[in-house]
């Protein structure tokens, strides 16, 4: 059935319903958030009918978000218009005013202001914008989990090998935020010059205390930087809250967004502190190339430059409102639930241990375990063969399992998870 058909013999009377064809072909800027129908987290049809407006296949369950994410048709069509519109013309359709509508939607559900946005290829750039964008001297101290990301932990280790900083770590605590402030506290000292950290880490989903810690660097005159590719469009949290100096998110992964697209923060205040390296058309504010003058953007547009791909950036916008009319707190309760449930039914099974917390403030929709009589990837194996898309995780020294639950997963998949295991042959 097309979804078209599909939507037109729906029940009007479900919550949320009305919302589905708007989700499916809403452009950027069709209507204020306000204007959409409310939409009930507990009422399992509106989330049938949303799975809908993806093509991801069924035949598998696909439980990675934590590491790509499923894109909806609305982001998909919106992505293919826009390249067939350009390639009509053969023009880069690169505007001010395209630019600074996808900001403006970024920055409303990020809680930021749109010149404080710079639009990235990934959480990998942005990082390493922020990284190469101070003037380090050798022996300056950096602080970061054991449990890093490839895309934080080799950006530092690169401008170790060349610029002589020193990398200082501490093993994340999932029992207690407050401990984890305390292990950073405790490696700080007269050297350390950032603490660049994930809001949640990707191996166990534990949500860190960064506003805690971004408030003690800044009492310290430390810069911080934050790892937020888990985080946007998973829970809502205000930047200009967390006030960290920099942010850095990718569209690819819980925002569903197109692949190759992210968002760089830098709060206004501080981008003189980091330098743009990487610069060319759009990063400027005004040059003259005889005369030799030249300003940086006032933005944070003077960390973007050169010809860039629209279509994929209006993806990225058509992302952002397709979250936002469905709601950043209705996603985290869908989210949350199905995780909650997943977590509580691994912890129930013999042999199995979840590292993931269990304090719900700490949670984020990833779960992470192992089983004491199989190694994970055996695990990860047999669930494979019964259709279930999962991840190994190896990073800090683990080796464990993670499902990552999002809108488009459902308690029907989390069950056949939770079966897998059981069944787990030895």
């Amino acid at each position: 059935m097309k979804r078209s058909d599909f939507l037109r013999t729906c029940c009007t009377g479900i919550a949320g319903t009305a919302l589905l064809p708007q989700l499916m072909h809403a452009a950027p800027d069709a209507l204020p958030a306000p204007a959409w129908p409310s939409i009930d987290p507990s009422d399992e049809r509106f989330w049938t009918l949303l799975r809908d407006q993806f093509p991801l296949t069924r035949e598998r369950a696909y439980l990675n978000t934590g590491g790509l994410g499923a894109s909806p048709y609305v982001v998909l069509e919106t992505v293919k218009g826009k390249m067939d519109e350009l390639e009509h013309i053969c023009e880069t359709g690169h505007t001010d005013e395209a630019l600074h509508g996808i900001k403006v939607n970024a920055a409303g559900l990020l809680g930021c202001d749109a010149p404080e946005l710079a639009l990235v290829r990934n959480t990998t750039e942005g990082i390493n914008i922020i990284a190469q964008g101070v003037t380090w001297k050798k022996g300056d101290e950096v602080i970061l989990s054991t449990h890093e990301h490839v895309g934080n932990s080799m950006t530092w280790m690169a401008l170790a090998r060349s610029q002589g900083i020193v990398i200082r770590l501490f093993e994340p605590s999932t029992a207690s935020a407050a401990e984890n402030l305390e292990r950073i506290m405790t490696l700080t000292n007269r050297r350390t010059r950032m603490i660049s950290i994930p809001h949640v880490v990707t191996t166990t989903g534990l949500r860190m205390p960064v506003k805690e810690i971004c408030a003690f660097a800044r009492s310290r005159g430390i810069l911080n930087l934050v790892d937020g590719a888990q985080t946007a469009g998973m829970f809502p949290f205000s930047l200009h809250d967390i006030g960290c100096d920099a942010y850095a998110t990718s569209g690819h992964k819980w925002l569903m967004g197109p692949k190759e697209t992210g968002m760089l923060y830098v709060r206004k205040d501080m981008m003189d502190t980091f330098t743009p390296r990487f610069v060319g058309a759009y990063s400027d504010g005004g040059y003259d190339f005889l005369k030799g003058t030249m300003a940086f953007n006032p933005t944070a547009q003077r960390y973007e430059y050169g010809t860039v791909s629209m279509p994929l950036r209006a993806g990225l916008g058509a992302a952002f409102q397709f979250v936002q009319r469905i709601g950043i707190a209705t996603i985290w309760e869908r989210d949350r639930a199905l995780s909650s449930h997943l977590a509580a039914g691994l912890r129930a099974i013999p042999h199995v241990r979840v590292h993931s917390p269990e304090d719900p403030a700490l949670c984020s929709a990833m779960t992470t375990f192992e089983h004491d009589r199989l190694p994970s990837l055996e695990i990860q194996k047999q669930l494979t063969e019964r259709n279930l898309r999962t991840r190994s995780v190896n990073e800090g020294g683990m080796a464990a399992l993670r499902i990552s639950t999002h809108i488009y997963n459902t308690f029907e998949e989390v069950e056949r998870v939770l079966d897998g295991v059981r069944a787990a042959k030895f």
